[in-house]
C-alpha cells in the first residue's frame, strides 16, 4: 500500500493502538488518543526494533518517507539506525510527549500489575488493618500477578477468571480467598471508572470450601502443653503465642501483634484498626495469660519479630511475629504433615526438623486452638452470647442495634473458669469439677 496525505489524515483512533505499514519497514502508529507517529521497523543483530521518525502532522508524509530512507541506508551499511545519531531523531520534546502519552494510556488502560498497585494504595491500605492488606499483597504477588501481571485489565474475560481459579482448586481455601480478592479488586476498578464491567460477575469458585471443625481433645491439650510444644523446634515466642491463643480464644494475628500499649492490668484492648471486624474488643487476661505474655520488648511488642527492618533514615522499625509464621511453625513441626500442593513433583520445601523434635499429633492450626477454647467455654456452661463476646464476634440483626451490653463481667468469669479447667487438664486432673469463680469483677 502506498500512503497518501489523505489516507494518513483519515486514519481513525481505535480502542487499542494499531500500526499501518507502507512497506520496507515504513509505517505509522495510531494511538487510542488519535495521536499519530511515523515509524521505521527493522531487525538488527537478530532483534526486532522500532524507530520513531517524527509526529504527524508536524512531520509530513514526504519528510517521514525521506527519514525512513536514511534509516534504511544506515541499516544496509551495517549500522543500527537508532545509534547513528540522526539529528532529527534527537527530540527531547517528542520523548517527553510520548512519555506523557504512555502515562495517560496506562492511567486509562492499566495492566493488572498497575491496577493491583492502585487497589493496594487507595483501597486495601486505607480500608483494611495491616495484617489483612499485607495478606492481600501476598496473594496478589504470589498467585495472581505471575499469571496476569502484564495483561491489560480490560482484556481479562470471565473465561480467564475461571481458568485462574481452577488452577487452585486443589486448595479450596486459597481458591476462595483469591476469588474474594480479585473480585473486590475488579469491583474497585469499576467504581473508579477504570473498567465498565467486572469479568468476575457471575463467577463462582470451582470448589466449595469445607469449614474446619477440628478441636483438640482434653488428652491432646495436655499432651500439647506438657510434651509436644516443649520439644518442638520453634521459638519460645511462637510457643507462647500458641498457648495464649488457647487460653484467650483470640485470633492468631491479634495475639501475635499484642503490644504493651494495649494492656492495662488484666484487660487487653484490641484497637479497631487491629481487630478483624473493625470493632474495639476487650479481652480479660487471666494470671496464666499474663504469665505467657511476659515482658514487652523494644517497640512494645510481646512477641517481636526476629527480623528488624529500617526506615529511610536507617532507624529500626520493630514488628511483631507474623501470624503466617506461626502457622508455618506448626506445619514444619508436625509428624507426617503432607503439603497439598507439590512443587515440580516434590513436596513444598520446609526447614527440616529432626524427627525427635516433631509433634506427634494430628494436624491442627492456630485457628483450631481458638475453636477449642470456644468449644470448652460452651462445655463449662458459658452462653452463646458470652462466647461471642469473648471471641469478639459482631452482634447480628436487631441484637446489634439494641443490645449494647459489653459483657465485661461475664467475660471475666468465663475466662477464669476456663483457666481453672485448662490448669486441671494440664495437671492431669481431667475429672476435677470446675465451678465458675465468683470473685469481685475487675474493672
Amino acid at each position: 500500500m502506498k500512503f497518501t496525505d489523505k489516507y494518513v489524515l483519515n486514519l481513525k483512533a481505535k480502542e487499542k493502538m494499531y500500526q499501518v505499514r507502507e512497506g520496507d519497514g515504513f509505517g505509522i502508529r495510531v494511538l487510542p488518543s488519535g495521536f499519530k507517529i511515523w515509524i521505521f521497523i527493522y531487525t538488527f543483530s537478530g532483534k526486532r526494533r522500532q524507530m520513531n521518525l517524527g509526529d504527524y502532522p508536524d512531520i509530513s508524509l514526504s519528510k517521514a518517507r525521506s527519514r525512513s530512507g536514511d534509516a534504511r541506508q544506515a541499516l544496509k551499511d551495517g549500522k543500527d539506525p537508532q545509534e547513528v545519531g540522526f539529528e532529527w531523531h534527537k527530540n527531547p520534546e517528542r520523548e517527553r510527549r510520548e512519555a506523557a502519552q504512555k502515562a495517560e494510556e496506562d492511567r486509562k488502560n492499566p495492566t493488572i500489575r498497575q491496577l493491583a498497585l492502585e487497589y493496594m494504595e487507595k483501597h486495601a491500605k486505607v480500608q483494611k488493618r495491616e495484617s489483612s492488606w499485607t495478606e492481600d499483597a501476598r496473594l496478589l504477588n504470589k498467585n495472581v500477578l505471575p499469571a496476569w501481571g502484564d495483561r491489560k485489565a480490560y482484556e481479562i474475560r470471565k473465561r480467564d477468571c475461571t481458568l485462574l481459579l481452577e488452577s487452585f482448586q486443589d486448595r479450596p481455601a486459597l481458591c476462595n480467598n483469591i476469588l474474594k480478592l480479585t473480585r473486590k479488586m475488579f469491583n474497585f476498578a469499576v467504581e473508579r471508572d477504570i473498567l465498565e464491567f467486572s469479568p468476575f460477575t457471575g463467577v463462582k469458585a470451582p470448589v466449595k470450601i469445607t469449614h474446619r471443625e477440628r478441636t483438640l481433645s482434653e488428652a491432646e491439650i495436655k499432651t500439647l502443653w506438657n510434651t509436644e510444644l516443649p520439644k518442638a523446634c520453634m521459638s519460645d515466642e511462637v510457643k507462647r503465642i500458641l498457648k495464649l491463643i488457647l487460653v484467650t480464644g483470640q485470633r492468631p494475628g491479634e495475639v501475635a501483634g499484642i503490644n504493651a500499649r494495649e494492656v492495662d492490668g488484666n484487660w487487653w484492648t484490641i484497637p479497631s484498626e487491629r481487630a478483624k471486624n473493625k470493632n474495639t474488643h476487650r479481652v480479660f487476661l487471666t494470671e496464666t495469660a499474663l504469665e505467657l505474655l511476659g515482658e514487652p520488648s523494644l517497640g512494645g511488642f510481646y512477641f517481636p519479630s526476629p527480623i528488624i527492618k529500617t526506615d529511610i533514615n536507617d532507624n529500626p522499625v520493630y514488628q511483631h511475629i507474623d501470624e503466617n509464621a506461626v502457622a508455618y511453625a506448626i506445619r514444619r513441626n508436625l509428624k507426617d504433615y503432607q503439603p497439598r500442593r507439590p512443587i515440580k513433583g516434590n513436596t513444598v520445601r520446609m526447614v527440616k526438623v529432626t524427627e525427635d523434635k516433631k509433634m506427634d499429633m494430628a494436624h491442627f492450626t492456630p485457628q483450631d486452638l481458638r475453636r477449642t477454647c470456644a468449644t470448652f467455654l460452651a462445655k463449662i456452661g458459658s452462653s452463646d452470647e458470652v462466647i461471642d463476646a469473648v471471641l469478639g464476634h459482631k452482634k447480628q440483626g436487631v441484637v446489634k442495634i439494641y443490645n449494647q451490653h459489653k459483657y465485661d463481667m461475664e467475660k471475666q468469669k468465663a475466662m477464669e473458669t476456663w483457666e481453672r479447667k485448662l490448669n486441671s487438664l494440664v495437671a492431669g486432673k481431667e475429672n476435677e469439677n470446675v465451678i465458675p469463680m465468683t470473685r469481685n469483677w475487675t474493672k
